[in-house]
């Protein structure tokens, strides 16, 4: 950084106090959100316990709700009139550009049916992922991962590049935020980063597959029958002693809320 014009000085020890913090540095998302948390709630939403992101807003019957990443906003409620007033108060503060219906969002593409359901999906970011990996002309499989195949540490065979590995696994781990059957094929590889293994890397390689051939897959959104309460049903289940190295089972559940899956995970009990 340098003094601006006209303000140079040769004392080495000076320093320029900042008003207002620069974009593109560590601080400044931070900075934003902290600002614009402020405004929220000045304007009557409450932030998530949950989820800090996320902003709700209840008043006469309507309600709104904002999820925020760093300075990209997602907007959405029961009224569009109460939408149009709170950008309104928003836009009087920061300077905002309304992109329109939400279809693209972190990587996850956001499709809405004719007949009022939403598809998320990932097709982009898995192409792209495929396209790193050399894996695009694969060809596809039906399952990510053997019914028999059993993940050891205990193998000579050390995978060449260990960075890579890192690298895809970590990528790959994205894709169950719409793709909950990879939760388990994702839990076992995950667990084998510090010292792959080139049979690891032959798993990693059918995950891939799989998501060649099932690209287009995603989560289905729809409305709950009005004429029924909503309900929360949960589903569990574990295998027993499935791990090779040190015979701990695996867990895995999945929880529904209405006719939506809204949460899953797998992981080492």
């Amino acid at each position: 950084m340098q003094q601006p014009q006209g303000f140079e000085s040769s004392d080495k020890t000076l320093v320029c106090k900042l008003q207002k913090a620069l974009y593109g540095l560590k601080q400044a998302p931070r900075q934003l959100f902290d600002r614009l948390k402020g405004t929220l709630l000045q304007l009557g939403f409450v932030a998530s316990k949950c989820d800090p992101s996320l902003f709700v807003y209840k008043k006469k019957g309507h309600i709104i709700c904002i999820l925020v990443y760093v300075d990209d906003i997602i907007i959405t409620g029961t009224s569009n009139v109460v939408i149009q007033q709170l950008t309104t108060k928003l836009h009087s503060n920061f300077s905002l550009k309304q992109l329109g219906k939400l279809d693209y969002f972190l990587g996850i593409e956001i499709k809405s049916v004719a007949d009022g359901t939403i598809i998320l999906t990932q097709s982009k970011y898995i192409r792209d992922l495929l396209q790193k990996t050399k894996m695009a002309e694969a060809q596809p499989i039906s399952s990510p991962m053997t019914a028999n195949c059993k993940l050891t540490k205990a193998s000579s065979d050390l995978f060449s590049d260990p960075s890579l590995y890192r690298s895809v696994v970590g990528a790959l781990r994205y894709t169950t935020v719409t793709r909950p059957e990879l939760s388990y094929a994702m839990n076992k590889v995950c667990q084998l980063m510090a010292n792959p293994m080139d049979s690891h890397w032959t798993t990693v390689k059918c995950i891939l597959r799989y998501l060649k051939g099932s690209i287009h897959h995603g989560l289905h959104f729809k409305a709950a029958p009005s004429s029924q309460s909503f309900t929360i049903k949960a589903l569990c289940d574990a295998d027993w002693a499935s791990d090779p190295d040190d015979k701990r089972s695996t867990s895995g559940a999945v929880i529904y809320f209405g006719p939506n899956l809204v949460s899953w995970w797998s992981k080492k009990q």
